[in-house]
């Protein structure tokens, strides 16, 4: 499986406070995470950064005797997620500095063919192949809830004035409950990870093209990145993109 991380502070920002890793152990198991931080700028690069360092070091510390078992990383997700929400929660009640902060954090936990997300807030996991394009998470934000209740279309949805408030983050409540979904890598070709800053620039046709197209996986990744700078790059822009056929280690 091979992969590449991408970051960029945009055009328009003057911090990065998106954060994004993919950390491998050597059984071939591999954990890919990508953190858009919130809470102005310190609170929010420290939000996210920490989000992304702590489920990394959680990780990589783990036990190797339950790694056959599919609850197991159910599990180990679930509480790590939550145990990462809890210290930002408390550090941002113990630190004035820190008050109000909060991070998305889509976190893809790949075990051979067998891929377990979790996901909180509005940054996104996309699996691509040569049959289309698939959103796997849903947005938590007050946008899709309009959506959903069929209160705005699509069209409006993309250029509503509140696109970017999000109504879930790892850190800004005590407990979380974080979507959790279980997909499969042997019919697709890519898994790409991306915040908003993507995903509110481009349109999901135009990255499958690119994702499919014949340039190298880096290429890929910082065309995306382009494109959504072209596009206006007011956001941050952060994409981790893996082809399920090799392995290779990188980080940001």
């Amino acid at each position: 499986m091979q992969f590449e991380v991408l970051t960029d502070v945009g055009r328009k920002r003057k911090v990065n406070e998106d954060s994004a890793a993919v950390f491998t152990r050597s059984e071939g198991i591999i954990l890919a995470v990508i953190a858009d931080g919130m809470g102005g700028h310190r609170a929010g690069d420290y939000a996210s950064s920490t989000a992304i360092k702590v489920i990394g070091e959680q990780f990589l510390e783990l036990d190797a005797t339950g790694f056959v078992d599919e609850q197991y990383w159910v599990e180990w997700l679930q509480e790590t997620v939550n145990y990462v929400n809890r210290l930002l929660f408390n550090e941002a009640n113990d630190n004035e500095e820190l008050k109000g902060m909060g991070t998305t954090l889509e976190a893809a936990l790949i075990r051979g063919s067998s891929c377990l997300v979790s996901h909180t807030g509005d940054s996104r996991v996309y699996a691509i192949n040569e049959n289309g394009i698939r959103q796997i998470t849903k947005d938590h934000s007050y946008v899709n809830i309009l959506l959903e209740n069929g209160e705005i279309t699509e069209e409006e949805a993309e250029a509503h004035p509140q696109r970017n408030w999000i109504m879930k983050a790892i850190g800004s409540e005590k407990t979380i409950e974080p979507d959790l979904y279980s997909i499969e890598l042997k019919d697709q070709s890519y898994l790409l990870l991306c915040t908003d800053g993507l995903s509110n620039k481009v349109n999901q046709g135009t990255i499958q093209e690119i994702v499919l197209s014949n340039a190298s996986l880096r290429e890929k990744a910082k065309e995306l990145i382009d494109l959504a700078n072209q596009m206006g790059g007011e956001d941050n822009i952060s994409v981790i993109l893996i082809d399920s056929t090799k392995v290779e280690v990188d980080d940001l």
